[in-house]
């Protein structure tokens, strides 16, 4: 069975700096993007961020370019987030998902999804 484990969640202060980890496990999957979504309480889930299964291709949502950063390392079966000069509006539960043919900003499109990690950023 496919999973993907996101870790590296926490609490920062505001301007402070996370790096969030997703790992693909437990079977066999092709994938052409792996993303980041993020959902605060009460809201939408939210596209972040997503990378090619070769790293050329990657897209941002309009709040996080220029402040994060997503990247792979394919040997790993990983996928990481570089989340720099987060804000309090930055705080929510991210989700990292894969797919194999879709597109990439939209969350129904996405195979598989990892249960989360919790990021929360104080003013």
């Amino acid at each position: 069975q496919v999973q993907l484990v996101e870790s590296g969640g926490g609490l920062v202060q505001a301007g402070g700096s996370l790096r969030l980890s997703c790992a693909v496990s437990g079977g066999t999957f092709i994938w052409s993007f792996m993303g980041w979504f993020r959902q605060a309480p009460g809201k939408e889930r939210e596209f972040v961020a997503a990378i090619s299964w070769s790293g050329a291709t990657t897209y941002y949502g309009d709040s996080m370019e220029g402040r994060f950063t997503i990247s792979r390392d394919n040997a790993k079966n990983t996928i990481y987030l570089q989340m720099n000069s987060l804000k309090p509006e930055d705080t929510a539960v991210y989700y990292c998902g894969a797919y194999s043919s879709g597109t990439y900003y939209n969350f129904g499109t996405y195979d598989y999804w990892g249960q989360g990690t919790q990021v929360t950023v104080s003013s």
